[in-house]
């Protein structure tokens, strides 16, 4: 197996479920992850939030844990990854709003290579404008969003992935094990039973 070098981006209240899963599952079948955040150090954390659904008519929120950065925002190199991950929660709705990270996403991008975007993951492909002529899915509020944004929206199971080219995307974390296998796939990274 080629050992990839995987970037995510992230910022506070990211998704707790959507940055430790995908975190610690690539390391575990020997990728390189870094999680980077704005402004921050390696060593700094980001407060995670935890997302539920509780038959209400949307989720709920609760503070979560301190995850630790392990790689600074500032030293990267986009050109030392392979692959980025956008995992959702409000702070896409941070990260949506700094140049570096949209060009940063442009850049994987222009340069074919995978992105895995999960729930409000999409509003950064959504602002780094990138969905043009793109199949996608998303958290369900997001579908007028990705409409405007000249890509496709598809209603898919919460437990399913899609993929469109170098793009992964699910609907919310229910959809981890569908998500990460596709993602795999795009990676090249092949597990025997």
């Amino acid at each position: 197996m080629v050992k990839s070098r995987i970037l995510m981006i992230v910022e506070d209240y990211v998704e707790d479920y959507e940055v430790m899963v995908p975190f610690q599952a690539l390391q575990t079948v020997g990728h390189v992850v870094h999680v980077v955040c704005p402004g921050r150090e390696e060593g700094e954390t980001v407060v995670t939030a935890i997302h539920d659904f509780e038959n209400e008519d949307t989720y709920t929120e609760r503070r979560g844990h301190n995850f630790e950065l392990n790689e600074t925002f500032d030293d990267i190199d986009i050109n030392d990854y392979n692959a980025l991950i956008l995992p959702g929660g409000r702070s896409s709705e941070y990260l949506r709003l700094c140049e570096e990270v949209l060009d940063m996403v442009q850049h994987f991008n222009d340069e074919n290579k995978p992105i895995a975007a999960m729930c409000h993951g999409v509003q950064i492909l959504i602002s780094a404008d990138i969905l043009e002529g793109k199949r996608c899915t998303g958290y369900p509020a997001l579908q007028t969003d990705i409409s405007n944004a000249g890509g496709e929206w598809v209603d898919i199971d919460m437990d399913d992935a899609l993929v469109d080219g170098n793009l992964v995307t699910a609907q919310a974390w229910n959809a981890h094990p569908e998500w990460l296998a596709k993602f795999l796939e795009l990676l090249g990274t092949k597990i025997e039973p």
